[in-house]
């Protein structure tokens, strides 16, 4: 029995432990994503079927899943009570929603020791991993400067640091200088040109670090792992419809979170696309972009946060490329890959839209400057 029929069938296993009317009639796997495992569960519930998401967490990523679950519940908690207030709006399809285990807990332990849990699956609305016209890029920006708008006001204590240090670039530069230096899967002699790439970046690594650490940006209730397929669009208006994967959700920077909106929404192409010709910025796309972000974040960004939201997506693509390059070196230990090779392709594409960020950065600087100004006239 391979990993994935035996991952299947623990998923079966678990899906009486949580409080979902009826019995579990298919089992299926379910996304993309390269962290944790996903499935789609369709329930009968009395001759009406009804579909539920599973999720094994990732326990090798994540060591403090009850802090990681305390945190979604918190905010998904303090985003339905706002939701619900609004008139129009349904928190059942606008945030994520814990369907609790029998126990009352927000996960379920299994005598394994693994750490599943379970959401209310949003019907009528899909993710992308790429962009298919502009509008995407302008309802996906939008909807994740509308999720930091409502969080800004998060009652406290401070939400847990689940990834410490997750988008410090000088902090990710360092590990990968201890990578080419250990070498330990003997791969550093297939990657000099991109080694050579990322040496000649290293000064730019410490810019957000340095404007956090003396309060020239504030930190703030982020995603920060906002990827185009973390955002759900209604499959008849397009409109998106909640912001989704919320395991990063932690103190942070929204040029972070803007940045990796840059990274995986100005281009028509994979994250381990070969053909580095089809890779480069698509200035409309980025237009779109800045439109929708700005639309839902003019009123609470500063100055700073505003002039560095160009260079944010340069430095968030460099900083995944990387993260890619390390994994690589290191043996393929964090991302998931399906062929080999796969993290070192993820690198040689995230450097790529470097260079055409590069390239582009004077157009880019004037997109935003466009909306800016406009949106603080209007």
């Amino acid at each position: 029995m391979t990993n994935r029929e035996t991952l299947l069938q623990e998923a079966c296993k678990v899906t009486d432990a949580f409080q979902i009317r009826g019995h579990a009639v298919h089992v299926e796997p379910w996304g993309t994503g390269h962290i944790n495992d996903t499935f789609a569960a369709t329930y009968d519930q009395g001759g009406e079927r009804r579909r539920y998401i599973l999720q094994r967490v990732n326990k090798r990523i994540f060591n403090n899943i009850p802090a990681l679950m305390n945190n979604i519940y918190r905010v998904t908690a303090h985003l339905r009570s706002k939701l619900a207030a609004l008139p129009g709006h349904n928190p059942d399809r606008e945030t994520l929603t814990i369907i609790p285990t029998r126990q009352e807990g927000l996960f379920l332990q299994t005598a394994a020791g693994e750490y599943w849990r379970a959401y209310i699956f949003i019907e009528g609305a899909r993710t992308y991993d790429v962009i298919e016209n502009r509008r995407q890029a302008y309802e996906a920006a939008k909807a994740f400067a509308r999720f930091q708008r409502m969080l800004a006001d998060l009652p406290p204590p401070p939400l847990y640091e689940i990834l410490p240090d997750f988008h410090n670039t000088v902090k990710r530069f360092a590990k990968l200088e201890e990578a080419i230096k250990a070498d330990v899967a003997g791969r550093v002699r297939e990657c000099g040109p991109e080694i050579e790439f990322a040496m000649s970046l290293k000064s730019i690594c410490e810019t957000i670090v340095k404007a956090l650490a003396c309060g020239d940006v504030p930190w703030r209730v982020t995603h920060n792992d906002t990827k185009i397929n973390n955002v759900m669009l209604d499959d008849v208006t397009g409109e998106a419809v909640c912001v989704i994967d919320l395991d990063s959700v932690m103190p942070g920077s929204v040029l972070y979170d803007f940045g990796d909106q840059v990274r995986t929404t100005v281009g028509h192409f994979q994250e381990n696309e070969r053909d580095l010709s089809k890779v480069f910025v698509d200035l409309d796309c980025f237009d779109s972009l800045v439109a929708g972000y700005l639309e839902e974040a003019v009123d609470f960004l500063n100055e700073t946060e505003i002039e560095l939201l160009p260079f944010s997506g340069l430095l968030i693509t460099f900083t995944i490329g990387i993260r890619f390059l390390t994994d690589f070196l290191q043996g393929d230990v964090y991302f998931k890959t399906h062929r080999p090779g796969e993290n070192l392709d993820r690198c040689r594409t995230q450097f790529a839209l470097v260079r055409s960020i590069r390239a582009n950065e004077a157009a880019m600087d004037a997109i935003v400057a466009k909306h800016w100004k406009s949106r603080k006239r209007g």
